[in-house]
């Protein structure tokens, strides 16, 4: 998140109260977000998956099923029901009190555990409901990441003398102590810290994260600054924290909050030494899709990154509310630009908070958004919890995530001839077991109709939304002439009349042979990947292999024949631990009826 001018942390109450005929134009390359590319590594989500945002500013602290925790964990099974494959958790930590919405952190290792700030619980709850939501949303196969805030502290214990000033710098834990982590903070540790009310910041070091985009990021931060350039200690109690949490967590991934303000190289040292196989996604707030371009490059594709500008692009098309040119929306965004590492996005917590520095809220043609990033070819999208529960948009963007499950496959199409001021047309070709679909999407006054040449060939289409109830035929060219409605957007998917149906898939009987002995009683070797048969790299969904040849585990699974598979072996006892083996996905592309791979454990 964008830091806020937060002097109220000083010493002030907690931070949270705070148409004609025409043929395909541009081909866009498929790539529904199942891999992204990191050094050394690959961080899978599911196949097609949808993230949700699982909070929003200021959450209640109660809700009808209790904390803020029990209200997700109660979630599970509708969410799951929806379509959605991942959650991203709010900051679990102490703030500085009771209210804090997580981002005002004081110490990283209570997670509503320790009596300390005058609570015990964090805004959201107890670790124990913490740890039960995480259980539930698991048990129904939903990944779950967590906000990890770095690059500051707030609310510290007691003041220190600097150069003749007397900051809020040192950070003692009395209610914690030293279970799980013995570090303390002080002046030694930061770079500068905000002073009292409206005294602005007090500096005695070089603030060490890069100045990016014509020094952008050198803007008010928030508490304490952390230093991790030349600072050894700090590096590796962040790593530690970032491992302890990890398992404490059982996370599958990671948010990272506001990484623009980070040593850059410390990013990527982190996500080298904590983040594995897991996914990450880095908030680096750039409205320019240059500057977000090149800090990909500085990360070197460890991290995804949110897609700003196209959130500004659905921004300037809700406030042109009819009047935006909807020919913005081609290629639009770093999803265009690199859609492996994008997570496409509407809005966010930052975004719809009245009186933050980044409300920009997408108030009009929502829908249309949403229809855009979750049936495109490339990206990840992000659903909001409060546009799915409390906006009155969940049944909508329910119906959006199962057209998005049973259609959005093959190769994207821009139709550039075709669109204009007020319609905007996208196809998804589909591939060997999915049909694929035509979105249209309609910002403007009255309804409209266009001819189009899609991928579909003497099919029968009608629109999967239910906005458009008429039914389209295309002739053996795959051209037809498709409504949409005024202000709205129909998904346009061939049923029956097809004529050439695409072939059915067959499968090849894969047998894994892996030799591994270091196990105890109660360990188990699994063999998990990245497509479904193989768990979707969820390790609750893992396939366990045999011992009975021990040390060889052995089992076989059926694959999908030319679809190319990535895979690697765990180690898991009864409890869920789980142990990754190390180096590079294995990957290969199972063909013919049968096939035996022979592994050793990396």
């Amino acid at each position: 998140m964008k830091k806020l001018v937060a002097a109220a942390l000083l010493g002030l109450s907690a931070m949270g109260t705070l148409v004609s005929s025409c043929t395909k134009d541009a081909a866009v390359p498929a790539g529904a977000p199942a891999v992204l590319a990191a050094p050394g590594t690959q961080n899978a989500v599911a196949t097609n998956g949808v993230m949700l945002q699982g909070f929003y500013w200021n959450t209640p602290t109660t809700t009808a099923a209790g904390t803020w925790w029990q209200n997700l964990g109660s979630k599970a099974q509708e969410l799951s029901d929806a379509g959605i494959t991942a959650v991203w958790l709010p900051p679990a930590y102490k703030g500085g009190s009771a209210s804090d919405v997580g981002y005002g952190v004081y110490d990283r290792y209570d997670l509503g555990e320790f009596n300390q700030k005058g609570t015990v619980a964090t805004r959201y709850g107890t670790i124990s409901q913490l740890q039960s939501a995480i259980t539930s949303l698991h048990g129904k196969g939903i990944q779950v990441y967590e906000d990890m805030v770095m690059n500051h502290l707030t609310w510290a214990d007691a003041q220190e003398t600097v150069n003749g000033n007397t900051v809020y710098t040192k950070f003692n834990y009395p209610g914690r102590g030293a279970t799980y982590s013995s570090y303390r903070w002080s002046s030694a540790n930061f770079t500068g810290t905000q002073q009292a009310p409206n005294n602005g910041w007090y500096q005695w070091k070089s603030w060490d994260f890069q100045p990016y985009a014509n020094n952008d990021a050198y803007d008010n931060l928030l508490g304490s600054e952390i230093q991790y350039n030349g600072n050894s200690a700090n590096q590796t109690e962040t790593i530690n924290w970032g491992n302890w949490i990890t398992t404490k967590l059982n996370l599958d991934g990671y948010r990272l909050d506001a990484t623009k303000h980070i040593y850059t190289p410390y990013v990527n040292q982190w996500l080298d030494a904590v983040k594995g196989t897991r996914f990450a996604v880095s908030e680096a707030w750039f409205r320019n899709l240059t500057d977000l371009n090149n800090y990909a490059a500085s990360t070197g594709g460890r991290t995804s990154l949110f897609d700003v500008p196209l959130h500004y692009t659905f921004q300037d098309m809700s406030n042109g509310n009819g009047a935006w040119d909807m020919r913005g929306l081609q290629f639009a965004g770093f999803t265009e630009a690199n859609g492996p590492l994008s997570v496409s996005f509407v809005d966010n917590h930052d975004t719809d908070q009245q009186g933050g520095a980044l409300y920009s809220p997408v108030v009009n043609l929502k829908m249309l958004a949403y229809a855009y990033i979750l049936t495109r070819a490339k990206g990840y999208p992000c659903v909001f919890y409060r546009d799915y529960y409390e906006y009155g948009l969940g049944a909508q963007i329910k119906k959006l995530i199962s057209i998005r499950k049973a259609n959005a496959y093959g190769a994207g199409n821009e139709y550039t001839s075709i669109n204009d001021a007020d319609l905007y047309a996208y196809s998804r070709a589909g591939d060997a077991t999915h049909a694929g679909l035509l979105l249209l999407l309609n910002d403007g006054s009255a309804a409209r109709s266009k001819g189009i040449t899609t991928p579909f060939k003497s099919a029968t289409l009608t629109d999967k939304t239910g906005n458009n109830t008429s039914t389209v035929t295309t002739d053996a060219n795959g051209y037809g002439v498709f409504p949409v409605n005024a202000r709205s957007y129909s998904a346009w998917v061939p049923g029956t009349g097809t004529t050439t149906p695409p072939p059915t898939s067959t499968t090849t009987a894969v047998t894994f042979n892996v030799t591994y002995s270091n196990t105890v009683t109660g360990q188990d070797v699994y063999i998990i990947g990245s497509t479904a048969q193989l768990g979707s790299w969820n390790t609750a969904n893992a396939i366990k292999l045999s011992g009975a040849a021990y040390p060889k585990w052995s089992g076989t699974v059926n694959l999908t024949s030319g679809t190319a598979v990535q895979y690697k072996y765990i180690r898991k006892d009864a409890a869920g631990n789980v142990l990754w083996e190390g180096g590079a996905n294995r990957a290969f592309t199972p063909s013919g009826t049968s096939l035996t791979r022979t592994d050793t454990w990396q």
